[in-house]
């Protein structure tokens, strides 16, 4: 049923591209992720729940996290998924989203620039994903960015990731808003990935 409306709503609804001309907003069925089917339950459900948003072609909106607004930023995007599937203590923003996280001891650092490093042994579908250094802010500690790690996409082979951006990529192409986007390594700059964590709670154990 959730592929069915899914279908629906892609077929209602026209692409909407990003400003500049990138491309439009992407979202994926379940069934195309290589690990879907063996997730938990509420692994899942988070996943449909993130793909369903991304099928609304919702807007990057800085400052808010409600899709009513017409779009939602990057932390916005995690707040409101994880408070409508039962993280009521999920904070608002990426930096206090990743101590939340690092709290809970479900944090993986990764230093290497690969994205085939043995550092990624640990990534599941569902783990929130951290970046610094992709604007500038003033905060403690410096996180900027985060989104939701999908898993493998069945056609490509390729990791992606579900969220809200300015400008990230799915299969190369910019896209601007609540999409899919591939899960690749900052190029040479100030932006750098930081880790990834399990959503305390999620998975039985973290």
């Amino acid at each position: 049923m959730y592929q069915f409306c899914l279908a629906l709503l892609l077929l209602a609804a026209p692409l909407v591209a990003a400003p500049g001309g990138n491309g439009p907003n992407i979202t994926l069925e379940p069934s195309a992720l290589v690990e879907y089917e063996a997730q938990p339950e509420r692994v899942r459900a988070l996943l449909q729940g993130g793909l369903e948003l991304a099928s609304r072609h919702l807007t990057y909106q800085y400052g808010s996290a409600d899709p009513a607004n017409g779009g939602m930023d990057c932390s916005g995007f995690i707040y409101h998924l994880l408070r409508a599937h039962g993280f009521a203590d999920v904070p608002r923003d990426s930096s206090g989203q990743y101590v939340w996280a690092r709290k809970a001891r479900g944090f993986r650092s990764v230093i290497s620039l690969k994205a085939d490093s043995f550092e990624f042994r640990d990534l599941l579908p569902g783990d929130l994903l951290f970046w610094s250094g992709t604007y500038s802010v003033r905060r403690d500690p410096p996180v900027t960015h985060t989104m939701i790690y999908l898993g493998t996409e069945k056609s490509t082979g390729q990791r992606v990731m579900v969220g809200s951006s300015d400008g990230r990529t799915y299969r190369g192409v910019k896209r601007w808003g609540v999409s899919v986007f591939d899960f690749v390594m900052p190029k040479e700059g100030k932006a750098r990935f930081l880790g990834y964590a399990r959503i305390p709670g999620l998975r039985s154990g973290g």
